[in-house]
């Protein structure tokens, strides 16, 4: 087999993030090392460090794909009014998240790029998300400033990351004895959250 290093950059980096996405679909990213990535594609270590300048911004290229397709996910969701396309949006991340865990727990655990293009990019993808749910609230209550969407969008969003995490780690408790269930959890929170901007929403 030809030595990835006679392959075009754009073909190794391919076979990088194939072989990183077999990884993490069984295994954390701390026991993943550039040697055992190196070995899994078919050469040295000094390759990928030629190509990706450190194992960080490798990870970071990781966390890029991984934001790609949640962005897919989102973009495929069906038209709905604004109070389902909402709670649609929020299952969809608690089912991406839950399906691929290893590779979520990469994309929130480990830092995100500081500098550079790769920071842009992560930054791009994460805003789209965030306007996304602004311009949804913004429809459901047309009163509302664009700061206090801006605003808001982030309190409910971090509000329902927080529940996806706190599902994922199997820390939200139980009842009866069985655990409460995530996706119900957001429901409530949505709904309590949407019934008080519809009577009182804050325009600043």
């Amino acid at each position: 087999m030809a030595r990835p290093r006679q392959h075009a950059p754009e073909a190794l980096h391919a076979q990088v993030m194939t072989a990183c996405d077999a990884w993490l679909q069984d295994n954390p990213v701390h026991t993943l090392s550039l040697r055992a990535l190196a070995r899994e594609v078919g050469c040295a270590p000094s390759t990928l460090l030629k190509l990706y300048g450190s194992f960080g911004n490798l990870l970071q290229h990781v966390n890029i794909q991984t934001l790609s397709r949640l962005r897919s996910v989102v973009e495929d969701l069906a038209p709905a009014p604004p109070e389902s396309r909402l709670k649609s949006l929020a299952d969809a991340y608690w089912v991406f998240a839950s399906r691929d865990p290893y590779r979520w727990q990469l994309l929130f655990d480990y830092p995100l790029a500081q500098e550079g293009e790769l920071d842009q990019r992560q930054n791009d993808m994460i805003e789209a998300l965030f306007i996304r749910v602004e311009a949804t609230l913004k429809e459901y209550q047309p009163a509302l400033s664009d700061l206090a969407a801006r605003r808001m969008a982030r309190t409910l969003w971090g509000s329902v990351h927080g529940l996806v995490q706190l599902g994922l780690n199997e820390r939200l408790g139980y009842w009866q004895g069985q655990p409460l269930e995530v996706s119900e959890l957001i429901d409530q929170l949505l709904s309590t959250i949407l019934a008080g901007l519809r009577h009182e929403p804050r325009i600043m």
